[in-house]
């Protein structure tokens, strides 16, 4: 390891000189010292990213955007700034202020009153962490990060991994600050390990291992809200002064919040100006800010939510924080959803099903609810087959005493009595259709009603001497305990010992309250909960490591880079509405890749919102996703079921393209006539077009689409042969085909030949 020490001596003036003029390094090195200068560079393909050390050991923030050449420490400014304190260390100068300085880790209590990253209650009772530089580390790789879910290099990735260590000379604080970089990606990422040397008790009570600081700009802000059945709606809204927060509270990444906002230029689009994205690899309760203060300039802040939080260590105790993913587009959104779409789909999923086309399945629920047995799935199955589907998935109400959804959860063995077989037996005659088989499990609740809840009702989380808070009449088991872990991890292994399960859909549905565990500190349980939530998906991993296990929380309630690492794919949302699909889809899209959205066919009226839309319609829209239905098939005229199979036939000869293409909005359903969404292959050979219209008018004036992508000046043919101008097309665009009717769906297959 490479380390520079900061003199133990730091009073006097702080030193002002500008970086001196050295022989510039190769670009080619993703992480550079220059150790005379004390400025730390990172290079990716198209961006560099930039601190300092200064005379003091203050860790500041000098650049991130466009790539570029030299040291920007010119670009700090200082004055005698009214009311904003001064370090002790700068002895008289009035001029030097944590207070208006861009930090890497600004902390409270060091006079810096804007949002803090970073919150440290010592032993005394005292609210301060003044981190001082102590040295550094440069390896290549990309960290990794103790009992939580990272973003990974494979053999043969440019990555590498600056590690910078921060110290209080006072409390006996350590901090790690990890920067990881995956170059041909633009990605860079952040973590945090706080470490306790002193020999009392402290508590980390805020940490967000991400913190921008811009000395100018004027930016929008874009973020993704919504709620239960209609998450991630896109809003734009200009980054004012005071702080603009987003969040949750509920114990996961929530419907209401994405953990991923992005920070734009005011005129920035999908194909130009600058923005940067982060996306927080954790599935808790999070906290993004952006704060424009009184000197216009803006920090961006993105961690862990502070509510709740406060955990102790004691002497010798880390505490890791999980990570953010970094990425900045000098080129507009579409090339920065590019970065988060190959870093997520190449380097954050894992596993057997990572880079395969996920088998096309019919999901039980939408078809009989709880009102089924086995001989009703195996018709299902034959029905399933005969259209060409390729898993059966049995959803909820397959074990314990669950009929509804009342009571049974935390009994994960299997209703016999109802199932009229064992699930192993279930499992072959299934598999003997020529289907995969999966299967429905909700781990982390427990019902009232239940043999497990009777035997442990300690360890359900809830306040004691009050009567909990419940929601879908269940409550929340405490995974902070390895014990209660440990017990309903053995109970599934049971299942899956037992029978040829291919698939888990692993659901959640209920946000978390009374958040008091019977075993611990309380302002730990929070954090611990979703350590043992991932330990268990860990294991289960590393026990089948041919499973396929899709993410679900109510649908998109922990739809979040943390649950990736983990299931490759996660249920986008319990809205199958096709027309309210477009918005959910549309939001996801600027930070999660298509490969990871569940989407499904359903039937009609839709069961969330009674809309009717033809097949068509619901299966153009399902596409881009793990492609699946959900509905009762034997209710399917036989025209219908021609048309599922042609959807089949469809989507297994675009599925490679869809779900490792280049994925471009090239509408927006909030604002346009149409939706339309396009694929365009990494070699820019294939091109497929989708959209859906939104708005029908009489005497109707044409919409057109403008193709995005493409090679100005390749041509482009369709599947009747006709012939396309790359350049035209992106240029003026396609006209969708006229005719009436709402919702009505288009697509179009190109690929791009030599021309004649």
């Amino acid at each position: 390891m490479n380390a520079e020490s900061i003199p133990q001596e730091r009073r006097g003036v702080p030193c002002r000189t500008p970086c001196r003029r050295r022989q510039a390094p190769e670009l080619h090195m993703a992480v550079l010292f220059d150790s005379e200068n004390k400025v730390f560079t990172i290079h990716t393909e198209n961006t560099t990213y930039q601190m300092k050390v200064d005379s003091l050991g203050s860790l500041l923030h000098l650049y991130y955007g466009r790539k570029t050449k030299g040291c920007m420490d010119y670009l700090l400014t200082y004055a005698d700034r009214g009311f904003s304190g001064n370090p002790y260390d700068a002895g008289t100068d009035r001029t030097y202020s944590m207070d208006a300085l861009p930090q890497e880790l600004p902390s409270l209590g060091t006079g810096d009153y804007r949002n803090p990253a970073l919150i440290i209650r010592n032993g005394d009772g005292s609210v301060s962490c003044d981190l001082r530089f102590k040295g550094y580390g440069i390896e290549e790789g990309k960290y990794g990060l103790e009992g939580l879910p990272a973003v990974y290099a494979e053999s043969g990735d440019k990555a590498q991994t600056l590690r910078v260590y921060m110290e209080d000379q006072v409390t006996g604080v350590d901090a790690e600050l990890l920067y990881g970089v995956l170059p041909e990606y633009d990605i860079i990422t952040r973590s945090l390990v706080i470490a306790n040397r002193g020999e009392k008790r402290i508590y980390v009570e805020k940490a967000a291992p991400a913190c921008l600081d811009f000395l100018s700009g004027n930016y929008d802000i874009i973020s993704f809200y919504g709620r239960h059945a209609m998450e991630r709606n896109f809003q734009r809204i200009p980054a004012a002064h005071g702080s603009y927060t987003i969040g949750s509270r509920r114990g996961t990444s929530s419907h209401q919040y994405s953990p991923f906002f992005i920070l734009a230029d005011r005129k920035a689009d999908e194909d130009s100006g600058s923005c940067y994205g982060l996306s927080f690899v954790y599935s808790g309760g999070f906290k993004g800010e952006v704060e424009t203060d009184q000197y216009n300039q803006t920090r961006a802040v993105l961690g862990l939510q502070e509510e709740q939080l406060s955990y102790p260590l004691e002497k010798g105790e880390r505490f890791v924080v999980p990570e953010v993913v970094m990425s900045f587009s000098a080129e507009g959104f579409s090339a920065l959803s590019h970065n988060f779409h190959r870093c997520f789909r190449n380097n954050l999923c894992r596993g057997y099903y990572k880079n395969r086309v996920r088998p096309i399945l019919v999901n039980s629920w939408e078809a009989s609810y709880f009102d089924f047995d086995g001989d009703s799935l195996l018709a299902l199955a034959r029905q399933a087959r005969e259209l060409g589907i390729e898993m059966l998935v049995l959803d909820d109400g397959w074990f314990g005493d669950r009929n509804d959804d009342n009571r049974g959860l935390g009994d994960w063995t299997v209703n016999r009595d109802k199932l009229k077989y064992s699930m192993g037996e279930l499992a072959e005659k299934i598999n003997s259709l020529g289907l995969k088989f999966g299967l429905w499990i909700e781990p982390e609740m427990v019902s009232e009603d239940s043999r497990l809840y009777r035997e442990h009702p300690d360890w359900a989380l809830q306040i004691p001497g009050r009567k909990p808070v419940r929601s879908r009449n269940q409550l929340v088991l405490d995974f902070s305990r390895t014990e209660v872990a440990d017990f309903i991890f053995e109970q599934i292994c049971s299942v899956l010992d037992h029978a040829n399960i291919e698939y888990v859909k692993w659901d959640m549905n209920r946000s978390l309250s009374d958040v008091y565990s019977a075993a611990g500190d309380q302002g730990k349980v929070l954090y611990d909960y979703m350590l043992g939530v991932y330990r268990f998906l860990e294991r289960l991993i590393q026990r089948y490591p041919n499973l396929l296990i899709e993410g679900c929380s109510g649908g998109g309630g922990r739809y979040d880079a943390g649950m990736l690492y983990y299931t490759p794919q996660i249920w986008c949302s319990d809205n199958t509405d096709a027309v309210d699909r477009l918005k959910i889809q549309y939001g996801t899209s600027f930070g999660f890749p298509v490969s990871a959205c569940g989407s499904h066919v359903s039937t009609v009226p839709n069961h969330q919102t009674g809309r009717v839309t033809s097949l068509k319609t619901r299966g153009i829209t399902a596409m881009p996703g793990t492609f699946g239905y959900e509905l009762d098939l034997g209710k399917l005229t036989d025209e219908e079921k021609e048309e599922v199979k042609e959807q089949i036939r469809e989507y297994h000869r675009f599925a490679p393209l869809i779900q490792n293409g280049l994925y471009y909005r090239l509408s927006s359903p909030f604002e346009d006539e149409a939706a339309a969404w396009e694929f365009v292959s990494e070699d820019g050979s294939q091109v497929l077009i989708q959209a859906v219209t939104t708005q029908i008018h009489g005497n109707m004036t044409a919409i057109y689409v403008k193709l995005r992508g493409l090679e100005t000046d390749s041509v482009y043919e369709d599947e009747n042969r006709k012939r396309y101008g790359g350049g035209a097309l992106m240029e003026t665009g396609l006209p969708l085909p006229a005719g009436m009717g709402e919702y009505r769906a288009w697509q179009m297959y190109l690929r791009r030949v030599e021309e004649r």
